[in-house]
């Protein structure tokens, strides 16, 4: 699918699995309440739950949220930085907690997604506690007859991101 494409239906809230730099992930353009709350459907998973966002740029995540790291040490990358909101409702439908986890991939399709200039929903494309996906064959069929568009990078290296948390990586 061409990157134009790509573009116009993340700004129309169409639900993707996509490659990120890790494994496959489930989102959607983060400020369109109700494709988020369809991807919380799909995965099963309450709105109590945080989700996390691929940032549309380094300068995104600085005017938005509060810095407690390098984020040139981490992003992009295989990352989630867990950072404090400015403002503690911003985007609060994402996460209703204080924080923000943000990433940024090293990938193509995170640029294609940046070039959207909108931030993105990313969590795995896997229903709560079930094994995360490394290629589509793996997803589960009852999640992929939801999904709107799909882009197939063949098979990913299959390491969730390492959370960084006040500055400190977090094991989990």
């Amino acid at each position: 699918m061409e990157e134009q494409k790509i573009i116009s239906k993340i700004l129309e809230g169409k639900i993707f699995v996509y490659p990120t730099d890790t494994i496959y992930g489930i989102g959607c353009n983060a400020e369109n309440k109700e494709a988020v709350n369809k991807i919380r459907q799909i995965k099963q998973m309450g709105s109590d739950k945080p989700l996390s966002i691929i940032a549309p740029s380094i300068e995104w995540i600085k005017e938005n949220l509060i810095m407690d790291v390098d984020l040139n040490k981490y992003l992009p990358g295989p990352y989630t930085l867990i950072l404090k909101k400015k403002i503690p409702e911003f985007l609060n439908w994402v996460s209703n907690t204080d924080s923000l986890g943000v990433r940024i991939p090293a990938n193509d399709f995170t640029k294609i997604i940046q070039k959207s200039k909108v931030p993105f929903i990313t969590t795995s494309v896997n229903l709560l506690g079930a094994p995360f996906a490394i290629k589509i064959s793996e997803i589960n069929p009852d999640i992929l007859k939801k999904i709107e568009v799909i882009i197939d990078s063949g098979e990913l290296n299959g390491r969730p991101s390492t959370l960084i948390m006040n500055g400190k990586e977090v094991i989990r």
